[in-house]
């Protein structure tokens, strides 16, 4: 391994905590997700820091809980003048500034043109799309193309994974002409909705029919076992191109990859043996899967129970890229190379919440704190993992220890704004599942 590292950080969008086979899915393979994990450690207790995309990205980008900024109150974003602010350091940034070249290709989602881009927030080249997911042949969204090559809307055929694959094989060859180091970011669209498998074009042609009608944000038609398969299929597919470009360039030894997930599954995903999707913050909803690669460091085919959270991402990337935080710069996240390593991190407590139902979350050791629809509970989440058996009252003093650091926490953070997910998810799951009202 190199003294500081090449780094490729791969997100994928919606994808849910058993959606991979080396996690647990049976309905379909992926082998070549599931060859870094043999080739490096898996992660049983990783959650993103939202339930929903947007705020967690803010958290990787900055190494910090996304309620300390506007942009990561929640979502959506659609006609807002919202972002991720150019003069706020951030990961890619940062490690520019340390003599890193920086790229972001696929999805970005932290705030439009001209007062936010990917370029303006530490990345040397962006080549995706702005916003939450388009069309995967059209790459459009409402009828409006969101393809971009740094701030430059562009026009390509061909299914969308593929392009944001065959575009970071093409990065990684330009990197490796010269002798910095880079940091990669690939934000797959897949496989958030719309559900289009690489060879459904009938739905994209259905899709594009209705573009005049405003596209949901919470979508009750199409898709199924099947096209989630293909698309999660394809994904992985182009996992291996990345892994292959950088065996045939010589650079496997000397760059760590990490894959991931944005937030819980939707519809088509298999949350086993949790319960919850995207938007809440049962398990289903946070426990995603992460998986690491880093020579020298994680043991091949080594699993950690570690709590690690999107916000520890940056704190760990630049202390193996040997940059110092200045005393100024805040962050929440805990440097986990002890925990990639095998070790176990130091007890702390993780905390969330979601507008929606006034939903509140906090995990430390084996308990779980969760308020959602009114109610309030206390889980043990090792023997307990589908959030069934209500401890509160059997437990009280630990339910009210993590309740009043909770609120203690929530005060430091900035007010929920009520502008956030006003046109988006309105929770009836819940309702349904808790019996009250939405």
């Amino acid at each position: 391994m190199a003294s500081r590292p090449n780094i490729i950080f791969i997100m994928a969008d919606d994808l849910g905590w058993a959606d991979l086979s080396c996690y647990g899915r049976e309905d379909y393979e992926t082998p070549a997700i599931d060859a870094l994990a043999a080739q490096g450690i898996r992660f049983t207790h990783a959650y993103a820091n939202s339930a929903v995309c947007t705020a967690t990205r803010v958290a990787l980008m900055t190494g910090q809980y996304q309620y300390r900024l506007p942009i990561g109150l929640e979502e959506p974003l659609q006609g807002r003048d919202i972002g991720l602010p150019p003069d706020k350091p951030t990961l890619p940034s940062l490690l520019r500034d340390a003599g890193y070249r920086t790229a972001l290709v696929g999805k970005w989602h932290l705030g439009d043109l001209p007062e936010y881009c990917p370029l303006k927030s530490g990345f040397d080249i962006f080549w995706g799309i702005r916003g939450g997911g388009v069309d995967y042949f059209t790459h459009e969204i409402n009828g409006v193309n969101d393809l971009w090559d740094g701030e430059t809307n562009i026009d390509r055929v061909g299914y969308l994974t593929d392009l944001l694959g065959d575009r970071t094989v093409e990065v990684i060859e330009e990197f490796a002409k010269g002798d910095a180091p880079f940091f990669l970011n690939l934000n797959f669209t897949a496989p958030h909705w719309p559900w289009e498998g690489p060879e459904d074009h009938a739905e994209s042609d259905r899709l594009r029919a209705k573009h005049d009608d405003p596209m949901p944000i919470q979508h009750w038609d199409g898709g199924n076992l099947a096209t989630y398969a293909a698309m999660v299929r394809n994904m992985d597919d182009n996992v291996s191109k990345l892994t292959d470009a950088l065996d045939r360039l010589g650079l496997t030894e000397d760059t760590i990859i990490v894959f991931t997930s944005d937030n819980g599954g939707e519809r088509f995903s298999k949350p086993w043996p949790f319960v919850g999707k995207k938007t809440e913050l049962l398990e289903g909803g946070l426990r995603i899967p992460c998986i690491v690669r880093w020579p020298d460091v994680a043991a091949p085919g080594s699993e950690s129970d570690a709590q690690v959270m999107t916000m520890d991402w940056l704190p760990t990337f630049l202390a193996a890229a040997k940059v110092e935080l200045g005393p100024d710069h805040l962050t929440d996240g805990t440097d986990m190379r002890s925990a990639i390593a095998g070790e176990p991190l130091p007890e702390r407590t993780l905390f969330w919440r979601f507008a929606n139902h006034d939903q509140k979350a906090a995990r430390r050791g084996k308990w779980k704190y969760l308020q959602m629809g009114g109610n309030a509970f206390l889980f043990d989440i090792e023997s307990d993992p589908m959030e069934r058996a209500n401890l509160k009252d059997r437990q009280p003093d630990i339910f009210r220890s993590i309740r009043n650091d909770w609120r203690s926490w929530n005060e430091k953070m900035l007010p929920p704004d009520p502008e956030a997910g006003r046109h988006g998810f309105t929770g009836s799951d819940l309702a349904e599942y808790y019996g009250v009202d939405s």
